[in-house]
Order: C-alpha cells, then sequence, then structure tokens
C-alpha cells in the first residue's frame, strides 16, 4: 500500500504540473478526489489491510489526501492569479479606477425639474443664482415689506437657530435684496435689465401631508426694468409651462396676498394627477397652487437701493415664487409630496435624466 502511495503522489505532482486552466483543475480534482477518485480507492482497499497495519496504512492515506487538497488550493490560487493577468496583457487598455458593472444611480426628480428650468430661463435671458440656506431675519423678512410682529409672518413659520437672528429660509424670496443690490449698478448705469432665477431649498414648521413637506424646494425669480408690467410676467409664466409639460396646461391667475408684491397673484394649475377631478394631492379642489407672483413692492425695490425717494417709480419688475417640489409632482405624476425626503431608492431609481 505504502509503494502504490507513492506512485500516486508521483502521478499527482506530473499532471498539476501540466495544468494550465481552471477546467483541467477541475478534471484532475475529480480523478483523486471524487467518490470513485484514487483517493477513495485507497479507503476502499484499506480493508483488506491486515489489522496491525490499519492505523499506520490509515494515516498514510490521510497525509496523501491532505497533501493533494493544499496543492489544489495552491494551483487555483495560481490559476486566478495567471488568468488575471493575461485578460490584463490581452486588454487595449486597463483602468483600476474604473466603475463596477453595478447599476447606475438616477439623479433625484427634483434637480432634474431643477436643471430644465434652469436651462428654460438661460434660454430667455436670466441668471441662475445661488444663495445661502442659512439667513437672517432682515433678509428674510424685513426687506421684503414683512416688518416685525406683521400677521404675514404666521404663514412661514420657520425654525431658528440658536445664533441670534439667524433662521432657516423659509422661501426663496429671501434672495431678492441681495440679487438686486448685486444687479443694481447693471442696471442703473448700462441699462441692463436685472433677470435672475434663484433655486433653493426651504424650510417651514408646516403640518406634513400629501401636499406639505416641512422642506420643499422653491425656485425664486425676478425681472426689473423700465415698463415692466403683468403682461410680462404672464408671458415668462406661460412660455417656462409649455416648455417643462411640453403640452399645453390650464392654468388660473387669482388675487392673492403677498407682502413684497403688489399686485399679487396666485397662478394655480390644473392638477395633472387627477385631471382637475379632485384628490388628495390638490386637496380634492382640481387645482394645485404653482406659483405665487406679482409686481415687486416698491418698498422692496427702494430697499435694494433700485428706486430712490426722488425718483419711486423710476423701475418697476416682477416676481415668482415656484414650487419646484410641487412642480414635479406634476411633471412626474407623484402623489404625495413625502415621496422626494423618504430617500427610498425603488422609487428614486425610476427617474432618468434626458
Amino acid at each position: 500500500m505504502k509503494d502504490k502511495i507513492q506512485k500516486l503522489r508521483e502521478q499527482f505532482q506530473d499532471e498539476l504540473g501540466t495544468v494550465n486552466a481552471s477546467s483541467s483543475l477541475e478534471e484532475l480534482r475529480r480523478n483523486f478526489l471524487s467518490k470513485k477518485g484514487y483517493v477513495s480507492g485507497l479507503m476502499k482497499e484499506l480493508g483488506k489491510v491486515p489489522p496491525e497495519q490499519k492505523k499506520t496504512t490509515g494515516q498514510l492515506i490521510n497525509t496523501f489526501k491532505q497533501e493533494v487538497i493544499a496543492k489544489f488550493e495552491e494551483k487555483e490560487k495560481e490559476l486566478i492569479r495567471l488568468e488575471e493577468e493575461r485578460a490584463i496583457n490581452q486588454a487595449e487598455s486597463y483602468d483600476e479606477s474604473l466603475p463596477t458593472e453595478n447599476p447606475c444611480g438616477s439623479y433625484h426628480p427634483i434637480t432634474l425639474i431643477q436643471r430644465e428650468l434652469e436651462d428654460i430661463f438661460e434660454s430667455m435671458g436670466f441668471n441662475v443664482e445661488d444663495y445661502s440656506e442659512i439667513v437672517d431675519d432682515y433678509h428674510c423678512f424685513e426687506a421684503l415689506n414683512i416688518p416685525k410682529y406683521h400677521p404675514a409672518r404666521d404663514m412661514q413659520d420657520t425654525y431658528y437657530l440658536s445664533t441670534p437672528n439667524q433662521l432657516l429660509k423659509s422661501h426663496t424670496s429671501a434672495a431678492q435684496n441681495a440679487i438686486m443690490k448685486k444687479y443694481a449698478k447693471a442696471l442703473k448705469e448700462e441699462g441692463r435689465p436685472i433677470r435672475a432665477v434663484f433655486p433653493g431649498r426651504c424650510f417651514r414648521n408646516e403640518a406634513i401631508d400629501a401636499c406639505h413637506e416641512n422642506t420643499f424646494f422653491q425656485m425664486e425669480g425676478i425681472m426689473i426694468d423700465k415698463d415692466i408690467s403683468i403682461s410680462n410676467l404672464i408671458y415668462f409664466m406661460k412660455t417656462m409651462l409649455s416648455e417643462i409639460f411640453e403640452r399645453d396646461v390650464k392654468v388660473r391667475l387669482r388675487p392673492g396676498f403677498f407682502p413684497f408684491v403688489e399686485p399679487g397673484f396666485e397662478l394655480d394649475i390644473q392638477c395633472l394627477i387627477c385631471g382637475g377631478d379632485g384628490c388628495p394631492s390638490c386637496k380634492n379642489s382640481g387645482w394645485l397652487e404653482l406659483c405665487p407672483c406679482g409686481m415687486i413692492h416698491p418698498n422692496v425695490l427702494k430697499y435694494a437701493g433700485i428706486n430712490t425717494e426722488e425718483e419711486p417709480d423710476k423701475y418697476t419688475g416682477f416676481a415668482f415664487g415656484l414650487g419646484l417640489t410641487r412642480l414635479a409632482m406634476m411633471k412626474y405624476g407623484v402623489k404625495d409630496i413625502r415621496v422626494f425626503n423618504e430617500g427610498d431608492l425603488n422609487a428614486l431609481s425610476q427617474f432618468v435624466s434626458k
């Protein structure tokens, strides 16, 4: 038996040395370690060995088996390494930093709608601006003709920080004063109209339901020049809606009160989820408030240094606050606003950019 084991050991070494592929290695494994392989054959012959030799012979067989298993593991690692090297050498180029074959992610629907709107307004000559999410009371309220203790503040109950006079902005209108001051010189000295949109995240202490969230996105827009009227406002709103929805959309303009515009309007869009029949997303009214807008209040223009006491009516302008979150609901048929903040990958992965 000892001689037979030695011959099998030599045979194994010779055959293992000729293996250069995983398939060949698997075939050799079956020949030696399967139920009908050489090692199993040795175990069967162990029953014919005299009793006094069984222990020693069994140890020899077991040692041989462990040697075979160890050699197989070493050879397998070697073949994997060689196959990887061959793949690298045969490839035209190799970059270990390239991404894997895992599925790609997708943009958030709010990001998609924001970028689409930015392209639309840039094509109409508007600049895209950015503004902080943390603002002071002056820019969020007072510069917008909302003094302290004004009742309008109750509609925008927001979150105040421990730092004095700092809060999370409750609307993108908080950027109006800063944007106007930024372009005031170009307007007055060069005669260039102020055209700007500034998207951003807003915060309010809201009761959350299907159409209200405490964290949402808006896009503010302003245009200021001589002789700007409501007709200009309606033109730009209709152009924007026709571009974003790529179809005719029913809208209505109704009076609305906002301290920073005079006159003020609510631009509503017929609910695209229920077609105007009424659903939880539109509070069963068939209409969804989409774009508060109006002519910029003279006080707001004065606070920004656009008009002066001597020439209080030299420049006029319009402003609008477009709800990006609600617009995304209409655009993609999302029935519950909370979907956008839940981080559900199954829901968000359905959105793809153009």
